[in-house]
């Protein structure tokens, strides 16, 4: 199902998200940018940053307990005074009762009575499904009493979407997509595709996430966001965005459109760096790749020399754990 929302100049393709009944955005705002773990913005610019979004017709964000931005969303919705916005959360929780105070502290935390999609978040396989049982259970009880409206899994494999595509319950899934398969755990974006498709066919609502690869394909940006948007079996995708300037510049190009040559120039121009994730193995295979000496272990964890980095991002390409980032 298609819909369109004008704005201005603007036209914002909305879809339904499987048999969820929810009608979502096609650019999802990937909050993790705009907080703690990544560019720690204060409250009102990061609010403001999601706000804009929201202004020109996004109506879905993607965040998590682990991110810490709840505070920004919540403030963004009092800056737009608009509560109909589909909130998709996630936990790493495993128990009944601890996955019930998350759902709550989420819900307070938020100041909404219910909550679009809750999740488990990064499931490895079978086995982390099977492990997690009692907090699944709680989210069923929880979407039974409304406090949330559907039930997601969040994953980096493939062997999980093949595995949810068989649980009815499992409303959503959020899969890594993206045309080289930076950060796919178990296999080939080809693989994956193939995942999703059968997902879909099950009546799944799929949002993928890392188009650009964790900012690793930021250097082809039109051709990353061409491949997730031509996959008619992926209802939207969740782009990280930390300023005012690229949400309009993702709009637009979500839309097919150009994007003005001032914003463009100010966003190549935008200074970047390389983010080494807190899960860092220090298993040295990216101090292995990098030409340039820009990185070592230290302490058992990857560090990088920003006077060296040239944020080719290739030692993305050989990281087991998907902990390199671009922001």
């Amino acid at each position: 199902m298609l819909l369109s929302f004008y704005v201005g100049v603007i036209i914002m393709e909305y879809r339904i998200l499987g048999q969820s009944g929810l009608k979502v955005s096609r650019l999802c705002f990937g909050a993790l940018t705009i907080g703690p773990m990544q560019s720690n913005q204060p409250i009102e610019e990061g609010a403001g940053v999601i706000a804009k979004a929201i202004e020109l017709g996004v109506n879905f964000i993607d965040t998590s307990k682990l991110y810490n931005t709840y505070p920004y969303i919540r403030r963004a919705m009092e800056i737009t005074n608009n509560k109909d916005i589909i909130i998709s959360t996630k936990s790493y929780d495993y128990t009944y009762e601890g996955m019930r105070e998350t759902v709550e502290e989420a819900l307070k935390a938020l100041n909404v009575e219910s909550i679009g999609i809750f999740s488990l978040h990064e499931q490895e396989s079978v086995y982390t499904l099977k492990g997690h049982g009692e907090a699944l259970r709680y989210l069923y009880d929880a979407k039974k009493a409304g406090k949330i409206r559907a039930v997601g899994v969040s994953t980096h494999n493939i062997s999980v979407v093949e595995a949810v595509s068989k649980m009815p319950k499992i409303d959503v899934v959020l899969p890594i997509v993206n045309y080289k398969g930076i950060g796919i755990g178990d296999g080939t974006i080809e693989d994956m595709l193939k995942a999703v498709h059968n997902a879909k066919l099950s009546g799944k609502g799929i949002y993928s996430m890392k188009a650009i690869g964790g900012g690793n394909l930021l250097g082809d940006v039109k051709r990353s966001f061409d491949f997730v948007l031509n996959n008619e079996d992926i209802d939207s995708i969740a782009v990280g965005m930390q300023s005012e300037n690229e949400v309009m510049a993702n709009v637009l190009m979500f839309e097919g459109k150009e994007v003005p040559e001032d914003i463009d120039s100010k966003l190549r121009k935008t200074k970047r760096r390389l983010l080494i994730d807190t899960w860092c193995l220090g298993c040295g295979k990216c101090v292995e790749r990098c030409t340039i000496k820009a990185l070592k272990i230290v302490d058992g964890r990857c560090v990088v020399d920003t006077d060296k980095c040239r944020l080719c991002g290739y030692c993305s390409s050989v990281c087991p754990e998907f902990c390199i980032k671009v922001i």
